[in-house]
């Protein structure tokens, strides 16, 4: 029996975070155990209960004391799909965790094929590709195509199922929907990435908790993540360049002034207060890079503090390069 039960170590860990998913969590554990009992290792499934307002406590109860191999995580208040897996992991088991929403829009007979890449040791993150028509495609696709031209990720859907190494966690932050950028985010770290299809049927029950409100979120969190990816261990980079033009182009202006105030004897001050705008606008943005490069610093002294040790590479499933 594949099904974790009792003290047994099971190798994979389904986290399911479940906000309002009452109608559909019976159905899910059901369609969990049949696809995972054949399996030659053992699994898990750990539901997180983010804040719900119906009845999902209650259906978790009974199903937590029907099924061995279902265990529950329980959040007083919603905190997001990224607080669920954060919370999730640590209560998992598994050295291999998945991503998988209750909503049985995946179904949960395609976990296997998600898990096999890491089992296999060919992959540490895969993620998979959804077919067929859903809605907020258009969206879809636009976030998939600014994803890999910002981050040169070349997968072709970033926000769907997922499975991966448990290391993989280590790097990522719970910020608010950060979870969306797992990927990029375990990429820019090495790890070796893989996608495989998997259809994605129409909600059975319940509604969608993600409406169009959250694109601009979207945006302003990718440009976020580009940043933190790209400038968040140097952002002196990032603010001390145009902080040197400032200055530089401040210091043209004021010797174009002083030619015109001595050599063609015409004063203006508008002249002067431009001088003025450029520099300060300059040393202002120098000033917040040298802060972000100590800000910087800090966070690396606290990850080296959290960081494991290193362990050697093979099955352990450690990053490696590209």
């Amino acid at each position: 029996m594949s099904l974790a039960t009792g003290t047994a170590t099971p190798e994979v860990s389904v986290l399911v975070p479940a906000k309002d998913e009452a109608e559909n969590l019976p159905e899910f554990v059901r369609q969990a155990r049949d696809a995972l009992l054949p399996l030659p290792y053992k699994c898990e499934v750990v539901i997180i209960d983010d804040g719900s307002r119906d009845a999902t406590a209650d259906t978790l109860r009974e199903l937590a004391a029907k099924h061995a191999f279902v265990r529950i995580v329980t959040h007083r208040s919603q905190r997001g799909i990224a607080d669920a897996l954060a919370s999730g992991g640590d209560a998992a088991r598994g050295r291999v965790l998945v991503f998988y929403p209750a909503d049985l829009q995946y179904r949960p007979s395609d976990i296997p094929s998600l898990v096999q890449p890491i089992l296999d040791d060919t992959a540490d993150i895969v993620t998979g590709t959804k077919q067929g028509h859903y809605e907020k495609r258009f969206v879809s696709w636009v976030y998939n195509g600014l994803c890999r031209w910002l981050f040169g990720v070349r997968v072709t859907d970033l926000n769907s199922v997922k499975a991966y190494r448990r290391e993989v966690m280590d790097g990522l932050t719970t910020r608010p929907d950060w979870h969306r950028f797992m990927v990029v985010i375990a990429a820019a770290q090495g790890f070796r990435l893989a996608e495989r299809p998997v259809p994605l049927l129409p909600r059975r029950a319940g509604k969608s908790k993600f409406g169009i409100g959250r694109i601009p979120v979207g945006v302003l969190d990718l440009v976020s993540v580009w940043f933190q990816l790209r400038f968040g261990r140097k952002p002196l980079l990032f603010f001390g360049v145009p902080g040197a033009v400032l200055i530089f182009l401040g210091f043209l202006v004021a010797v174009y002034a002083l030619i015109e105030r001595y050599a063609y004897h015409q004063g203006n001050r508008a002249f002067l207060y431009l001088v003025l705008l450029l520099v300060l606008a300059g040393l202002m943005l120098f000033g917040f890079g040298f802060v972000g490069e100590m800000l910087a610093g800090v966070r690396e002294e606290v990850r080296a503090i959290r960081r494991p040790p290193d362990r050697p590479i093979g099955g352990d499933g450690g990053p490696r390069g590209n």
